[in-house]
Formats: C-alpha cells, sequence, structure tokens
C-alpha cells in the first residue's frame, strides 16, 4: 500500500515521529517499543483463551444437554469460536475508533496509518492477516506434526525458527515494524495524552482555569487554530484582546478578563482536539467544513 508522501513531512528522532500535514498541523508520535507490543500480544492471547474455555463450556454445557447428538453441535460451535477468535479478534478491535485491540488499550497502545491519514479496513485487514503467516501457521504446523508424531527434531527447529524471524523482525527497524505493518502501512504508537502541554511560545499566565466542552472547541477549524496561533506569535495586545471577544462571543464563553491566558487555554485545547482526531483520520479544514 503505497504512502502518500506528498501529504506529510516526517521528523525522526529515537521513537519520536512528528508528522506534519499540510494543514500544518503536526501529530506528536511516540513509537511502542517491543515490550510494550509483546505485553499486548501476550494479553491478547490470554484473553483469547479465556474466551475460547467459555466457548468450550458451553459446548460442553450443549452436549450434557442434548446428549449424544449435540456432539456434532457441540463441535460446531467449538469450532466456529475458534474461527472466530482467530480471524477476527485482532480486525475487528482494531477497525473501531479506538483502533487497538483489548491488550493495546491496555498498555496504552494504538494503530494508526503512516501517512497520517484515517486508517482504513483494508490496511486493518492488511495487517492482521499477515499474523497468519508470521504465528498461527508454524504453531499450527508444529501442533499437528506433534499430535500426529510426524515431525522430527528439524521440523521442529525449522518451524521454531519460522516463527522467531517474525517476532524478531520488529528490533531489526528504526519504525519498529511487523512485517503487516511494513505491508499495511501502519505504526503501532503509544496514545497521546488527552492535552497537550502549552510550548514556551504561550507560558501559561496566572489567570484563571479554562474549561471548555467539545460543542465550544468544534466551533473552529485547522485555518482558525493556525491563524490563533500566528496572533499569540505577534503578541499585539490589540489584536490579541478583539480575537479573545470575537471567540468568547462565538462560544459562549464570560469575559474573566486575562485575554492571552484564555487564547493560550483555547489554542491547546483546540489543538489537543484536533491531534486526537487527525489520527482517526478526521480533519476539519475551518470553521465551514462541516464535513
Amino acid at each position: 500500500m503505497a504512502e502518500q508522501a506528498a501529504a506529510a513531512r516526517r521528523f525522526i528522532h529515537g521513537r519520536h515521529r512528528t508528522l506534519v500535514t499540510p494543514e500544518g498541523v503536526d501529530l506528536q508520535l511516540n513509537l511502542a517499543d517491543a515490550g510494550q507490543r509483546l505485553g499486548a500480544f501476550l494479553l491478547d492471547l490470554m484473553i483469547m483463551a479465556g474466551a475460547l474455555v467459555l466457548v468450550t463450556i458451553a459446548a460442553l454445557l450443549l452436549i450434557a444437554a442434548i446428549g449424544a447428538q449435540g456432539m456434532e453441535i457441540g463441535g460446531i460451535v467449538w469450532l466456529l469460536g475458534f474461527f472466530l477468535l482467530r480471524n477476527f479478534y485482532f480486525i475487528v478491535m482494531e477497525m473501531s475508533p479506538r483502533a487497538a485491540t483489548f491488550g493495546k488499550r491496555a498498555v496504552g497502545l494504538r494503530v494508526v496509518a503512516r501517512s497520517g491519514d484515517r486508517l482504513t479496513a483494508d490496511r486493518v485487514i492488511a495487517r492482521n492477516l499477515m499474523r497468519e503467516i508470521e504465528f498461527y501457521l508454524p504453531l499450527s504446523f508444529l501442533a499437528f506434526n506433534a499430535a500426529e508424531d510426524t515431525g522430527g527434531a528439524w521440523t521442529a527447529l525449522a518451524g521454531f525458527l519460522w516463527t522467531l524471524i517474525f517476532l524478531l523482525f520488529p528490533l531489526f527497524n528504526k519504525d519498529r515494524l511487523r512485517i503487516g505493518d511494513l505491508l499495511a502501512g501502519t505504526w503501532v504508537v503509544q496514545v497521546p495524552r488527552r492535552r497537550l502541554s502549552v510550548d514556551s511560545l504561550n507560558a501559561a499566565g496566572p489567570g484563571p482555569h479554562h474549561a471548555f466542552t467539545e460543542a465550544q472547541l468544534d466551533v473552529y477549524g485547522i485555518y482558525e487554530l493556525q491563524t490563533l496561533e500566528q496572533v499569540l506569535r505577534d503578541d499585539n495586545p490589540e489584536a490579541i484582546a478583539s480575537v479573545a471577544a470575537t471567540i468568547r462571543n462565538k462560544i459562549g464563553a464570560p469575559d474573566e478578563g486575562w485575554d492571552r491566558d484564555f487564547l493560550v487555554a483555547y489554542y491547546d485545547a483546540m489543538r489537543a482536539r484536533m491531534e486526537r482526531g487527525l489520527l482517526f483520520g478526521k480533519r476539519r479544514e475551518d470553521k465551514f467544513d462541516r464535513g
């Protein structure tokens, strides 16, 4: 899947990534490290194993209730549950708005598109279908050989090495990518904090605390955010007072004075909201864009 190289500029430092979109909004991302990814995967395997135990209990109860005739139905229920867990657990969870399985949520991770675009279904499906080759296929092969007693030491070693190569692959590339990530054009990143810290340009003052609702932050778009940033950089008292009055009137906020601190707080909150939205593929160009 080709990445839209013209859509964003990237800055790379260690595990930190900054995507600057054409609109000038930067996404501050920290890549998940190998330990976090492994921990999330193990948690997901435990959850899947627990769910499979419940499916097994349900199948056994069905067999006990129906008798010998329920053997076939119980077997079908178990196989269907196993099939759904193996093939759709990761896909369905990562296609949700949070773009993360329960394991990833527990350790504070999510999946994003490396191009900064919306995480689409085809990306999620592509990255997770590769898990069949990376993990499930060699384990299934080894389990079958062990059950049939047809494999030897070399077969077991080959299966182990196959799995090990794919498991360790993220350690040998700077973006900590699985083969599935490489194919789908995705990153696994740490979930950003709900609020961005105010930068040195916008040092917080002693004014009152400002809190904004989602509706108040949804009034403006990227263009207005950039305009507000320029106003704060210019630091013209008359312009700051005028813009603060306009925004207060627009969003229905009370005038408590401290115009610059009000604008800093609004800028910080609006930028944080837009950054989270961009991770979900949501862009609002300006206040007229309701798409």
